[in-house]
């Protein structure tokens, strides 16, 4: 009997990238041309340009720049006109005659020198990026984020991002960020290469993301490049400003509740520069001054400096470290932040090979202290990251990312120790957890015409969860049962454990994470493109609330929690018109994902070891319509960005039996948000005044009510209605705010600019919660509303040496 193997949908889709892989390399063997390869900077302060367009006029001939602002176009023999465009600069253009290999590093100059001025000019190559096959990604303008309203004075990369197409927040004062559907720890948030594992201060009122030491901000929401691997929703690539190497610089603001300083100029005469941004909030200076005991504050620093050893090799090192306080009179003190640090080697092998070679460190802790019970509570979560990635371009039609990395992880849950002898806590440590998530990765960005670009590559990554802790072994292998006569999910009965030594593995998982893009110009205006990634994602954080808190924990994948694996498929209309003075971008996207965990009723996660026992495994899934209509051009710039989507979540009893959470029905995320709108200008009057407004309407966030109540031995005890079936009520608000900078500063080194801000003009009281209780006066059922913001004014200073 013959038996015939038949290919998983993974498998083949290797296949085909394979096939497209050789395809590509025979092609570009096979031409006979020369390779012009440099580095675009700027001109006043020699950053280097990430995504700046280089074009060989007249011709379909070019490519953006890398992280690091380098670019390497390949053509036949001739003479050309080479044309550098990059958004808020003057174009360049230069003659160069091809007939061998030239090295050509350009500085261009910003149209303005004032203090962050926005302009946005219509140039085709920068406009949309219509030709480039990425699909759902998001490059923020730092001078745009700077000018739209903030609350309390605070510029926010974070909340600037909420205000696009398919990211969302879970409410003010909330911490973290939603793509499309997905949880805040779907999201992996990198500073300068860096894991970023808790991005807010003060509870999620700001973002740790100093805006005066940020140079690009990218999402991706989809199409995720294969260099990208541990998360299923998105990847938030954040870069630090490498630091003035022409001339000594200071920016700065004061604000109502926070100022900020940043240094920077050049180091070893023009082959190096450095950058030191600190910023701290003086709440608890104004709390104590007013006699008050509770205190709350925060501090960032960013750290970077370069050194160029020669034109081909350059070394950067960067860090960043920040920290939250926070204190209850003399009760309780709670303190939590991130800490990084990266050092990078970039090397220039020849004029199409680049690589950048990273060793990383990053580290998030918190620490909670109880004075009147006498003991403090610590957690944290470590990694070391190693990763060597190469660009080649081995023809314009053809380029080849490729690469390696490898991260270990080192999880501390928890751990609790008395701070007096006379403290009735006795000392507990949680099992400490380890493991090592590797990936190796290539890709290819393939040019078969010149309306026709595709990006194709193949990620495999790799997790093992490392022994040196005991496991729990359960009846039946089962941590959670369902109890049939009461109806309700139970902790499974523990049977022994096993001890695993530091040396032998729990566990093992490996996935191969194909992904998949194309690009079609249909004219010089507009373009369709399509996309499709799979991604997984091995360790995942454990909270039960409806936002994240700073005490959340992070749990690796092992015998009873899988990881999470997500497919997502998306397709996008993209235009510019009006001779480019606006664009629309339309795309609709289709997110599954596997082994997503959910909470049985009453799950216990506080000091909990066997994390297994209060969980379920599930799936999820996401889809929805985006369209941004933005104007690029003019006094009066901005966009209208619109969402219509639906996440649920479906949790079946699997092993554990019975019908699961939700009686097995789907049921929708705390993250789905059916409408989202959001409206956001910026309109220049003249070289003194400017103006920003956002508008911004969501669905409610969804929540579970009581539906009912019955009394139990003269208590009243309430009845809920199904998971999340019910709204918190629309959520709206407007902001405004004013730019004025003062003429006397306008030929002089020094530029100051006052900003007023108003969040939330009209004093909407958004719902941030809604609960239920008895009227201990009436013995009447009542609804208590909690809303965070009213009407919020600020005043800040930004200046700038």
């Amino acid at each position: 009997m013959n038996r015939r193997s038949q290919l998983g949908p993974v498998t083949k889709s290797t296949v085909w990238l394979l096939w497209l892989f050789l395809l590509g390399c025979a092609l570009a063997m096979g031409q006979n041309s020369y390779t012009v390869s440099g580095t675009i900077t700027d001109k006043g302060n020699g950053e280097t340009l990430f995504g700046a367009s280089v074009l060989l006029a007249g011709t379909s001939i070019g490519g953006i720049t890398n992280e690091y602002g380098f670019y390497s176009i390949t053509a036949p023999a001739g003479e050309y006109t080479l044309r550098i465009t990059y958004m808020g600069y003057n174009e360049v253009q230069m003659k160069i005659n091809l007939v061998q290999d030239l090295k050509n590093d350009v500085e261009v100059s910003e149209f303005s020198t004032e203090l962050d001025e926005v302009v946005v000019t219509a140039d085709e190559p920068e406009r949309a990026l219509l030709g480039k096959p990425e699909m759902s990604v998001v490059k923020m303008n730092m001078g745009t984020v700077k000018q739209m309203p903030v609350v309390l004075g605070e510029v926010d990369v974070l909340k600037s991002l909420q205000m696009l197409p398919g990211v969302t927040n879970n409410g003010e004062g909330t911490g973290g960020f939603h793509v499309r559907g997905g949880a805040q720890d779907q999201n992996l948030v990198l500073l300068d290469e860096a894991i970023i594992y808790n991005t807010s201060h003060m509870f999620g009122f700001f973002s740790v993301f100093n805006a005066d030491a940020i140079k690009d901000v990218k999402l991706y929401k989809g199409g995720i490049p294969a260099r990208f691997g541990g998360r299923v929703s998105s990847v938030l690539d954040i870069r630090q400003k490498d630091g003035n190497n022409k001339n000594f610089a200071l920016t700065g603001g004061i604000g109502v509740i926070s100022s900020r300083l940043t240094a920077e100029g050049p180091l070893f005469g023009d082959k190096g520069s450095f950058l030191v941004a600190g910023r701290r909030s003086y709440v608890d200076l104004l709390l104590k001054a007013a006699g008050e005991e509770n205190s709350v504050s925060f501090y960032d620093l960013n750290l970077k400096t370069n050194y160029a050893i020669n034109t081909n090799n350059r070394l950067f090192l960067s860090g960043y470290f920040g920290r939250d306080a926070f204190k209850l009179g003399n009760s309780f003190d709670s303190s939590y932040g991130n800490a990084s640090g990266n050092l990078r080697w970039n090397h220039i092998f020849n004029d199409r090979l680049f690589s950048n070679l990273s060793a990383i460190w990053s580290r998030y802790d918190y620490d909670l202290e109880f004075a009147q019970d006498e003991f403090e509570w610590v957690s944290s979560i470590t990694n070391y990251n190693l990763k060597y990635d190469f660009k080649y371009y081995l023809s314009d039609a053809f380029s080849l990312d490729f690469g390696a990395n490898g991260i270990y992880y080192d999880f501390d849950p928890g751990e609790v120790n008395p701070t007096a002898d006379t403290s009735p806590v006795n000392p507990l440590k949680l099992d400490q957890k380890r493991a090592l998530e590797s990936g190796i990765y290539i890709n290819a960005e393939h040019k078969l015409t010149p309306s026709l670009i595709l990006q194709y590559g193949m990620r495999y990554s790799a997790f093992s969860r490392l022994g040196g802790q005991p496991i729990s072994e359960y009846a039946n292998d089962h941590p959670v049962v369902y109890n049939s006569l009461l109806g309700i999910y139970e902790r499974g009965e523990v049977i022994g454990e096993k001890q695993y030594a530091k040396s032998e593995t729990i566990e093992t998982f490996g996935n191969f994470e194909p992904r998949f893009s194309l690009a079609y110009l249909l004219n010089e205006d507009s373009s369709i493109k399509a996309g499709y990634s799979r991604t997984a994602q091995y360790i995942h954080l454990l909270s039960n609330t409806s936002s994240v808190t700073p005490l959340d924990v992070w749990t690796p994948s092992g015998p009873f929690i899988k990881p999470q694996l997500s497919n997502q498929y998306a397709v996008g209309y993209f235009r510019n018109f009006l001779d480019k003075a606006y664009s629309l971008e339309v795309e609709t996207y289709y997110k599954t994902v596997d082994n997503r965990i959910d909470y049985i009723d009453g799950s216990d996660l506080i000091g909990q070891n066997t994390i297994e026992t209060e969980i379920l495994n599930g799936e999820m899934r996401a889809y929805g319509l985006e369209l941004l209509l933005r104007k690029n051009e003019g006094d009066f710039t901005g966009w209208i960005a619109y969402t219509l989507s639906k996440s649920e979540q479906r949790t079946l009893g699997g092993n554990a039996g019975g019908p699961g959470i939700n009686d097995g029905d789907w049921y929708n995320s705390a993250f789905d948000r059916t409408h989202d709108i959001s409206i956001s200008g910026a309109y220049q009057l003249n070289d003194q005044w400017s103006f920003g407004t956002n508008l911004v309407f969501q669905t409610g966030r969804p929540v579970t009510y009581p539906n009912g109540q019955y009394v139990y031995e003269g208590l009243s005890i309430a009845s809920y209605a199904p998971r999340n079936s019910d709204r918190l009520p629309a959520y709206h608000r407007m902001d405004v705010s004013v730019n004025y900078k003062p003429r006397k500063y306008q030929n002089k080194r020094f530029k100051g600019e006052w900003v007023l801000s108003i969040y939330n003009l009209y004093n909407r009281k958004n719902a941030a919660s809604i609960s239920f209780g008895q009227n201990l006066e009436t013995g009447a059922n009542q609804a208590t509303r909690t809303a965070i913001f009213g009407i919020v004014p600020s005043l800040t200073y930004n200046f700038k040496f």
